[in-house]
């Protein structure tokens, strides 16, 4: 069995991190297509 390091990188660090980037990009995302619509439909 492998042994964790001290200092690595936990799955809750990974799933943290990917949260405070990936909610604001998928809202960016979100309000981007609901404009563009708006200007196009």
């Amino acid at each position: 069995m492998r042994e964790q390091t001290a200092g690595g990188t936990t799955a809750l660090h990974l799933i943290l991190a990917w949260g405070f980037v990936g909610i604001p990009l998928a809202w960016g995302v979100i309000e981007t297509v609901r404009n563009a619509l708006a200007l196009f439909g």
